[in-house]
C-alpha cells in the first residue's frame, strides 16, 4: 500500500464537541490521499469512546488530567505518521472540503516551497470578523513580520517532514507560542508559500484557548528570537531586526513585571537584554 500524500494530525484535550466538527471536516475532504491521527492529551471527557466508536485511529499520550502541552501532541503525531507531507488541524477549527486538496495543487504547481499555508476565515462568538491590517496573510520572505507575531496559523499550514524534522518539530518546553517559535526559524531560511483562498475556519472566544490562559506571551517570543539569533545564519538586514524586535519586546516585559510586582522572569529577561544590547 502507497504511503497518503498528506499526514493530518489534532491534538486535542477535552473539547469532545469541538473536536466531532473538527474530524468531520477532515473527512469531508475532497482530496483522498491522507491519513489522520488525533493525539489524545489526556482528555477526561467522553473523547476516547467516541474515537473508539467511530473507528478512528488515535492515540493518548497522557494520563487524565495531566497533558504533557500540544507541542508534545503534535510532535508524537508526527512520529507516527508516514507522508512528505504534514498538516496540522486544532480541535477547535475546521477545514472547508477543499483545503488538501488546494494544498496538492499548490505543491505540485510551485514544488520549490517547503511549507504552504491558506487563507482563514475568522470566527468569534458565532460571528465572522475581519482580519486587521497587521494579520494580513502574505508569502514570501516572512521573517521580519513573523518577528513580531504569530502569522501562520497551524491549522493552515502544510508543511514537508524533513523540515520539521530540522527544527526538532515544536519546543516542547514553550506553554504558548509555540507555533510562533517554529515558524520564525522556518522563515528565517524559507521562503512560505501562500494560497489566498480561505480555506479554514478558525473560532476564537472559548475559554480554554492557551491565548486567553496567558498572558506576557512575549516572554516565549524573546526567548525563540534570541534562539534564533544565537543558532541560526542570519543576513545582516534580518540579525538586525531581529535585535530590534526583540530589545523592544524585553523592555515591555520588564516594565511589565516591574508595574506588576511579578519577577518571576525578571533577571532572565534582563540577562537575555544585556546580550543584545552590548553586542
Amino acid at each position: 500500500m502507497s504511503k497518503p500524500f498528506f499526514s493530518v494530525i489534532i491534538p486535542t484535550f477535552n473539547r469532545l464537541e469541538l473536536l466531532k466538527k473538527s474530524i468531520d471536516s477532515v473527512l469531508k475532504q475532497s482530496f483522498e490521499s491522507y491519513e489522520l491521527i488525533i493525539i489524545d492529551d489526556g482528555s477526561s471527557d467522553d473523547t476516547l469512546e467516541y474515537l473508539e466508536s467511530q473507528a478512528l485511529r488515535y492515540l493518548c499520550v497522557s494520563d487524565k488530567d495531566q497533558p504533557q502541552g500540544v507541542s508534545r501532541a503534535r510532535n508524537i503525531g508526527i512520529n507516527k505518521t508516514q507522508a512528505e507531507w504534514i498538516c496540522f488541524l486544532d480541535s477547535d477549527d475546521i477545514w472547508f472540503p477543499s483545503k488538501l486538496e488546494e494544498q496538492f495543487k499548490f505543491i505540485k504547481k510551485f514544488p520549490h516551497f517547503k511549507i504552504n499555508y491558506t487563507q482563514e476565515r475568522w470566527i468569534r462568538r458565532g460571528v465572522r470578523v475581519n482580519q486587521r491590517i497587521k494579520h494580513q496573510k502574505s508569502g514570501g520572505d516572512l521573517f521580519n513580520r513573523s518577528l513580531e507575531m504569530c502569522l501562520i496559523g497551524p491549522s493552515t499550514v502544510c508543511i514537508r517532514r524533513d523540515l520539521l524534522e530540522r527544527y526538532n518539530g515544536f519546543r516542547e518546553d514553550f506553554i504558548v507560542c509555540e507555533d510562533f517559535d517554529l515558524w520564525l526559524k522556518v522563515t528565517a531560511r524559507e521562503e512560505v508559500g501562500f494560497i489566498e483562498t480561505e480555506l479554514i475556519e478558525k473560532y476564537d472566544g472559548h475559554e480554554d484557548q492557551l491565548s486567553k490562559r496567558f498572558v506576557a506571551m512575549d516572554y516565549y517570543r524573546v526567548k525563540s528570537i534570541k534562539w534564533v539569533l544565537d543558532n541560526l545564519e542570519l543576513s545582516e538586514h534580518k540579525q538586525e531586526r531581529a535585535r530590534e524586535v526583540l530589545i523592544k519586546k524585553a523592555k515591555i516585559l520588564l516594565n511589565g513585571y516591574k508595574k506588576h510586582d511579578n519577577l518571576d522572569n525578571y533577571d532572565e529577561i534582563s540577562y537575555i537584554l544585556d546580550s543584545i544590547v552590548g553586542v
